[in-house]
């Protein structure tokens, strides 16, 4: 049974919201609480179609002593009866714990892994697929940094997306993506294997990481572009180095001014990163048994390019459907991990 009080608690919040930006909150204030209105609507939406399905089943069986309305109401018990469980679960499954960060844009990571020249052009194919992805979705791609490799591949990609619930959807995919195919480079003909890894990290605000002054190092230098192109001739690069870390990031765009600020950006989200990653750790032990734990080094996902197949090797998934994958349509595996991952909360919960 879900539990009333809780229900009646996030009525009355989402009420006392609803009072809050109808009698105009302070300017710092409105997007925290249109925010939390807006997560919690659908929520109180789907109270509310529970109780009104719990209440129309007790008023139907009331009817069934009525012989002119036993029909109808049996009719009417049958149909309550067999939507209550689908409501119910969707609420349980609303009632979650969110991850506070699910709403916020997220810093995309790509880098080859093993398989050389190959492995930086197979990074490349993730980060086209990846910018198809948010293209499709409507989210803002932004790339903060690229360095391509010789053959037009790429050795480092950061990039910032913006949209509707991009962490949410995208936190899945973290870690390594391993690619089979035969390269352009290969004569013979031969199967390789490679590897790229991916890092989704959510965006982090000011208030979530101090950065003292005295905890960076900012070096200046000559930016070269991506594989050589768009050659700035200025030192308008940056690179920040993190002290206490030792994380290092760069931006090369033409503005210094524009990547120091992209540079903060990557290094906030990469030390809020951390700083999740501690606590997730000390709230579970499990947590690694969770499609969402972003563990870098464990290996998610097969793209095997002969047999047209995809697997995620998380949840068991197998798609033929390869070229339409890497043209960015992820939607069946990301709803299928979202949908696995709700489903191993639930069970946590309900344990």
């Amino acid at each position: 049974m879900l539990p009333a009080d809780r229900l009646d608690q996030i009525v009355l919040r989402l009420e006392f919201l609803e009072a809050q930006l109808n009698a105009g909150p302070p300017a710092d204030e409105i997007a925290r609480i249109s925010r939390e209105y807006a997560e919690l609507k659908p929520v109180v939406a789907g109270i509310a179609q529970w109780r009104a399905a719990r209440t129309g089943l007790t008023e139907a069986q009331a009817m069934l002593a009525d012989p002119d309305m036993r029909e109808l109401a049996e009719d009417e018990i049958a149909r309550l009866r067999a939507s209550l469980p689908d409501l119910e679960q969707a609420l349980r499954l609303a009632l979650l714990p969110r991850d506070a960060a699910d709403a916020r844009p997220a810093i995309l990571e790509i880098r080859p892994g093993t398989g050389g020249d190959e492995a930086a052009l197979f990074a490349g194919d993730l980060l086209r697929m990846y910018q198809r992805h948010a293209e499709a979705q409507g989210w803002d791609f932004r790339l903060l940094e690229l360095a391509g490799s010789e053959l037009g591949g790429v050795k480092e990609a950061v990039a910032h997306i913006a949209g509707e619930g991009v962490f949410a959807r995208l936190k899945y995919e973290s870690g390594v993506h391993r690619v089979q195919r035969v390269p352009e480079t290969e004569s013979g003909g031969r199967i390789h294997t490679s590897a790229a890894t991916v890092a989704v990290l959510p965006e982090a605000e000011d208030v979530d990481i101090d950065i003292p002054a005295a905890d960076i190092r900012i070096d200046t230098m000559r930016s070269s572009g991506a594989g050589g192109q768009h050659v700035n001739t200025t030192d308008s690069a940056v690179r920040i180095t993190h002290l206490p870390t030792g994380i290092v990031v760069t931006s090369s765009e033409k503005s210094q001014h524009q990547n120091r600020a992209n540079a903060m950006a990557v290094l906030r989200a990469r030390l809020y990163d951390l700083e999740r990653g501690r606590a997730d750790a000390e709230r579970a032990a499990d947590r690694r048994s969770q499609v969402g734990s972003g563990d870098r080094s464990e290996r998610i996902r097969t793209y095997n390019f002969p047999q047209g197949r995809v697997t995620d090797h998380r949840i068991n998934l197998t798609l033929y459907s390869l070229d339409r994958v890497m043209q960015g349509d992820l939607a069946e595996i990301i709803d299928a991990l979202t949908a696995h991952d709700q489903a191993a909360r639930l069970a946590e919960a309900e344990g």
